[in-house]
């Protein structure tokens, strides 16, 4: 029972902020120094928002294609985007496929290359560039005022935002059905407002896996780190059904934060994904 306790803690701790926070503040290699809040993007939220909207938009031209006849026309008169039918119809095409074609690189979940750490994140395919969005942290998003004390026990998917927002990136139990149920509830038309898929094991938006990225150690210095982004409201409808994030309450009225990781270097396939922390320097 001993040894089970520790093989837990030492999955559990690489995600258990208070150890990270204990552990990090021993090496510089960890942390990331910004001089203020405002000052801590790597990249402007332009670029981020141009990948997402470049896969997006390859993804969307995927799944029509993929509707039966009737409902792909049905689905067709409320598109403001541009489809072309057909674009992938005679060409049988993965989610990675497609990431590969439009973003030049694909990673995947695989056991990580931390010992007793579990799943980590890897390009498995092409080539990385610095400063290129290469996941994002999906969940429920919680305002610092809303509940999330019993979502967040024995949870190390919690990610905690400079404002006090909450990401609750855990697939499994209670947060799973949380989010299932703020994703069931948030539709207009035959459009889905976020992407519940992530929550199983073939994710509709391959960049979805952000959650299951390690901390960096002595060993694994960082390769990418994490940006918030605010969804603008005239991101279009139709792509909408590939943000891997809710609201935990349907009257919040802000934009929809994100979290992405962005590249600190050029990252080639066959390396693991280590993010890093900031520290505010004052």
């Amino acid at each position: 029972m001993l040894k089970r306790l520790v093989n837990k803690w030492k999955s559990y701790r690489h995600r258990f902020v208070p150890w990270m926070m204990f552990n990090l503040s021993n090496n510089e290699r960890t942390l990331r120094q910004v001089p203020d809040h405002s000052k801590d993007k790597l990249v402007p939220d332009e670029e981020v928002l141009d990948r997402l909207l470049l896969l997006g938009r390859a993804l969307l031209h995927k799944h029509v294609a993929e509707l039966p006849s009737q409902t792909r026309t049905h689905y067709l008169t409320y598109c403001t985007e541009k489809i072309h039918e057909g674009i992938y119809k005679d060409e049988p095409v993965t989610e990675c496929d497609i990431m590969f074609k439009t973003l030049g690189f694909c990673i995947e979940k695989r056991p990580s290359s931390l010992p007793s750490a579990g799943a980590g994140v890897f390009v498995t395919k092409g080539l990385v560039p610095k400063g290129t969005t290469v996941a994002m942290y999906p969940g429920t998003i919680y305002q610092p005022y809303e509940p999330i004390f019993i979502q967040s026990i024995r949870n190390p998917f919690v990610f905690r935002c400079i404002d006090g927002i909450f990401i609750d990136g855990n697939d499994k139990g209670i947060s799973k059905i949380v989010y299932r149920s703020c994703s069931g509830r948030d539709r207009i038309g035959p459009f889905q407002l976020c992407d519940s898929s992530w929550l199983t094991p073939g994710p509709k938006n391959p960049l979805a896996m952000g959650q299951y990225v390690n901390n960096c150690s002595n060993e694994w210095s960082a390769n990418v780190c994490y940006q918030e982004f605010d969804v603008p409201d005239s991101f279009s409808l139709e792509l909408r059904q590939y943000l891997p994030n809710v609201n935990y309450t349907h009257e919040v009225q802000r934009p929809l934060r994100c979290v992405v990781l962005i590249s600190l270097r050029d990252i080639r396939a066959g390396e693991e994904l280590f993010s890093n922390y900031y520290t505010i320097v004052h």
